[in-house]
């Protein structure tokens, strides 16, 4: 079996669009700059926070993932070590970690949707440069996971194709009682408005709020968001975007992209942004 270094550069938090085996998921970049996906991660709360670090590079045992169309989708093979190797930090404007990612960049949705429904790529993961960020918003939302739709995931689960989590996801990670989307425009001067579903969004959510849900922790927690995704990423860094799918979605929807997770290198002071409103 192929042994494969990876860069973690996301994180997903689980999401009830996914197939069973996919409601945890990491992705990341090899050593020749294509970016994948590796799922099921054995999943345990402690370990998905402390072993599956964001840019650490990480050896796995992987195959491709034969039930899933996506190119990009790769398992690991089962009772194999992962091993970490090396960590990339931010020093000189995270020079490492951009010279990784910033290989292939999207700037236009059009195109990477084409590429998307297109059989000869089924591309799922992209790194995306937005021209300009328009807002962060933040809607309400269902405060508990749709029951018939883990039900149907319950059903997956017991049909025998996929493998048994240490922990369930759903019951151990609550579900967000709010929305948060960018809205921007892309090179083209077209408009979108993508959630973000990404693992260190929702952390950062439960840890202001802990373990006191009132209404005034909710609105502190929202607040902080809005003001570090807003103003401290999209105004003070160069913000990127790392797209995604899950695969229900990407076999259903015409526009299958999520913002996975965010990539906001920063910039020297005398740099301006110019990129809010």
């Amino acid at each position: 079996m192929p042994v494969i270094e990876v860069l973690i550069t996301v994180k997903s938090y689980p999401t009830v669009s996914s197939h069973y085996d996919e409601q945890i998921s990491i992705a990341g970049f090899t050593k020749d700059g294509s970016f994948i996906r590796i799922y099921p991660i054995p999943f345990s709360k402690k370990n998905y926070d402390e072993q599956y670090q964001l840019y650490s590079w990480m050896k796995f045992d992987l195959v491709r993932h034969t039930r899933d169309f996506r190119l990009e989708s790769f398992r690991p093979v089962a009772d194999t070590p992962v091993m970490v190797t090396g960590h990339l930090g931010t020093d000189d404007h995270w020079a490492e970690r951009k010279a990784v990612v910033l290989k292939t960049v999207y700037k236009d949705m059009s195109t990477l949707i084409v590429e998307a429904k297109h059989e000869a790529f089924y591309t799922s993961l992209a790194v995306f440069k937005p021209l300009r960020i328009l807002d962060f918003i933040v809607e309400e939302t269902d405060r508990e996971w749709d029951s018939k739709r883990i039900a149907q995931l319950e059903e997956e689960k017991n049909s025998g194709r996929f493998v048994e989590q240490a922990e369930d996801p759903f019951s151990v990670m609550k579900k967000l009682p709010y929305k948060f989307s960018y809205r921007f425009i892309d090179s083209k001067n077209e408009e979108f408005t993508l959630p973000v579903e990404d693992w260190q969004l929702a952390s950062l959510y439960w840890k202001s709020v802990k373990k006191n849900s009132t209404p005034q922790q909710e609105l502190k927690a929202v607040h902080e968001i809005r003001k570090k995704y807003l103003f401290e990423y999209a105004k003070h860094s160069d913000l990127h975007f790392f797209l995604g799918t899950t695969q229900q979605v990407h076999a259903s929807s015409k526009q299958p992209f999520t913002i996975a997770g965010l990539f906001p290198p920063t910039v020297p002071p005398a740099v301006i942004q110019g990129s809010l409103f």
